[in-house]
């Protein structure tokens, strides 16, 4: 009796051994998994360290607020959307896919973006469309647009702004120099510069800015089908076109 008792709890645990090894296996095998199909709300591709390299995500789950990732904190005024979000090998996020698009009482919005940041900073390249729609009136923007940006600006500089806002609401002199002040630290600034596409007006064409954002030149074909080059002086007025206006 003792002997079948042994052999009986011997045969058992090797029993549920065996079964263990099986199921474990049939979770581990070698190769790549493939799906036909797969509903999921988001997806963090990391690396072996657990660093994160890229988010794709619905809106709902779309990170901002209080979020981190990579144990740093997201822009908490962003505005959720669907897409992509991309960071660095030190985990910082180095620019995105984004997009949107829905019906209104009059019309509609729509939108995408997609991103290519500065180092810990804003973005240097942006593939940009707009789409609007008020009162029967729509206005559609797309352009590829070029940025400079603060040599010494980082993802953390919004209380900065916000610092500026606040003083501009009783002091807006005072507001202008510290604005200044963290300009010339290479804090703040940045402006577009060059910008490809199509402007509201329908204008189609090639534009160029100073460091200040200001208009400097332009080639372009208006929406009477008319092409043009013009350049600007800092007030921006037109100091040379061609063809000239005739009167």
């Amino acid at each position: 009796m003792n002997k079948e008792l042994v052999f009986l709890r011997s045969f058992g645990i090797a029993t549920a051994f065996g079964v263990i090894m099986l199921a474990s296996s049939a979770f581990k095998k070698p190769g790549n998994q493939r799906f036909a199909e797969i509903d999921v709300e988001r997806i963090n591709i990391i690396e072996k360290d657990g660093t994160v390299k890229m988010v794709i995500t619905n809106v709902d789950r779309f990170p901002n607020g209080k979020d981190t990732i990579n144990n740093r904190p997201t822009n908490v005024k962003r505005k959720k959307r669907s897409g992509m979000l991309f960071f660095n090998e030190d985990g910082i996020e180095c620019g995105g896919f984004i997009y949107d698009g829905q019906k209104k009482a009059d019309g509609h919005s729509a939108g995408l973006s997609l991103t290519y940041d500065q180092y810990d900073g804003d973005q240097v390249m942006q593939l940009l469309t707009q789409d609007y729609k008020e009162g029967g009136q729509r206005r559609v923007t797309s352009s590829l647009v070029f940025n400079d940006r603060a040599a010494n600006e980082t993802q953390f500089n919004d209380h900065l702004y916000e610092e500026l806002a606040q003083l501009r609401k009783t002091d807006p002199a005072a507001s202008k120099k510290k604005y200044e002040g963290y300009v010339a630290k290479g804090l703040l600034g940045g402006a577009p510069r060059v910008m490809l596409g199509q402007t509201r007006g329908r204008n189609n064409g090639l534009f160029l800015n100073d460091d200040k954002g200001r208009p400097k030149a332009m080639f372009y074909v208006d929406e009477n089908n008319e092409a043009k080059l013009e350049f600007f002086d800092d007030k921006g007025n037109v100091i040379a076109a061609f063809p000239k206006e005739t009167k």
